[in-house]
């Protein structure tokens, strides 16, 4: 069976990226160093292909009772059309189908991004419920759509450079909100911990940006920096930090969950029946190796499990993201299984980095 291909992978060939199956999908994970992919991010400027990613349309006077009930957070907060929502969908027993963005364009048009990896399930599963509940919208996928983020201190200035007729209307955009520029829609999101945007835009029009953007001194970057850098940041990855098995609650992702009296949604009864036995917590190696996931965690609460782990490029330490039992302080003191030796390691607050500064102590 052959790989699904973005719009952009003949230009990624031809910039000699390393090619890897992700999922289905063939996907950069480098175009030469990876650590250099992920410094330019976090110091300068780098851009990704998140072609990958689906994006969906929803349309129709009950959009937005719909998506009430949808998703674990409460739509009612966008009120200012472009504004976005970060949420987990969940199933009945609370677990986590997927994390998404909702873009909130008018009363009658929401904008959602799903996953790669469960987008068919994803739209299976909204298709599902609308029919279900008979709401009075419709749910149309844009595979036609690409989707390129730019991301690093000098993202906006960088595209901006190439797309000066999106200044005006971009420039003011706070985190979490969008603007149209003409078809193309430019969001004030990301998944690396740094400003910049992505940019979702007709498929045919994609590889000529990226050249653009490459040209103005936006460096292509892989999978590869992708993950570390979202890591450092401390953003959930799904189907490592969490999945249909897994409650919000557990998955630090607490926050994402609106639990205010009046509205219910799928999995509300579930998380209210079992509240959260585990947490996730921050760790940073005391001693030489690399956290990995699936590494168990010994804790003086119980064992725990890695979820998420590297080596930091911005911290040159190994840092990762696990579930532990609830009762585990930020300070304690653990044990971390590597090959058969037992690696001494602290329990910090994630974000470990943002901005190209560590926002934990490393001593």
């Amino acid at each position: 069976m052959s790989l699904k291909q973005t719009p952009l992978n003949a230009v990624h060939r031809e910039m000699g990226a390393r090619m890897v199956d992700f999922g289905g999908w063939d996907m950069p994970v480098n175009y030469g160093s990876q650590i250099e992919e992920h410094n330019a991010v976090r110091n300068s400027v780098g851009m990704f292909d998140v072609s990958h990613m689906r994006v969906v349309d929803i349309k129709g006077a009950g959009t937005r009772a719909f998506l009430r009930g949808l998703v674990a957070n409460n739509v009612d907060k966008l009120k200012e059309p472009g504004k976005a929502l970060y949420s987990c969908m969940l199933n009945p027993a609370g677990g986590v189908i997927d994390d998404l963005i909702i873009y909130f364009l008018s009363e009658d048009y929401f904008r959602i991004v799903v996953n790669a990896g469960t987008a068919d399930k994803d739209i299976a599963w909204m298709q599902q419920q609308a029919k279900e509940c008979g709401a009075d919208c419709v749910i149309t996928p844009k595979p036609e759509l690409a989707m390129i983020a730019v991301q690093g201190p000098k993202a906006w200035e960088t595209v901006w450079q190439v797309l000066p007729q999106a200044k005006a209307d971009t420039e003011k955009l706070k985190p979490f909100q969008a603007a149209f520029v003409g078809e193309w829609m430019l969001a004030r999101t990301g998944y690396t911990g740094e400003d910049g945007t992505e940019i979702m835009l007709p498929a045919t029009e994609a590889d000529a940006l990226w050249r653009k953007l490459a040209a103005a001194g936006a460096a292509p970057a892989g999978l590869g920096a992708r993950d570390t850098l979202r890591l450092e940041a401390g953003m959930n990855l799904y189907g490592q930090d969490m999945d249909e098995n897994t409650s919000p609650l557990e998955a630090g992702l607490a926050w994402t969950v609106d639990l205010s009296p009046g509205r219910d949604f799928i999995g509300r009864a579930a998380l209210e029946q079992n509240p959260p036995t585990k947490q996730m917590v921050g760790l940073l190696l005391l001693d030489k190796g690399v956290l990995r996931g699936h590494q168990v965690v010994q804790t003086a609460k119980g064992a725990g499990e890695i979820t998420s782990g590297t080596f930091s490029p911005t911290l040159n330490r190994s840092i990762a993201m696990a579930r532990v039992p609830a009762g585990v302080a930020l300070g304690d003191e653990v044990k971390v299984e590597v090959r058969d030796k037992l690696l001494a390691a602290r329990v910090v607050k994630y974000p470990f980095a943002r901005q190209g500064k560590a926002l934990i102590a490393l001593d």
